[in-house]
């Protein structure tokens, strides 16, 4: 069992994004201890790292909230749930060739700027 802070510390992610999460129903409502303190277990953290992982790569709550719901409807979604991550992986790919370009741009620059000083 993780308390708010740990898992906290554990994603990343402030107290307040794990409430919102629980409150748009990203994640199943959290057990609590008898002082009514969210106690997480294991495979809360397991979802909640996965959802972390869509998010940083750019994937919206909305679509979070889809697949969210896919995981909690059962085995019978796999192929719904491939579907999201899938298409979810082309929009990552596209980024990253985006990013590439852009790097290569960056790259260019300094090297003109190293070749400028070297004159």
């Amino acid at each position: 069992m993780f308390t708010i802070q740990q898992v906290s510390e554990k994603t990343g992610l402030t107290a307040h994004t794990l409430r919102y999460y629980e409150k748009c129903g990203l994640i199943d409502p959290v057990e609590r201890d008898t002082n009514g303190y969210r106690m997480y277990q294991g495979d809360d953290l397991g979802r909640i790292n996965m959802l972390c992982c869509l998010r940083r790569t750019g994937m919206s709550i909305a679509d979070m909230q889809t697949f969210a719901e896919l995981m909690r409807a059962g085995d019978h979604t796999f192929y719904q749930r491939r579907t999201v991550l899938e298409n979810h992986r082309e929009q990552v790919e596209m980024q990253i060739c985006e990013l590439q370009d852009m790097l290569k741009i960056i790259q260019h620059k300094i090297d003109y700027y190293a070749q400028a000083e070297a004159n």
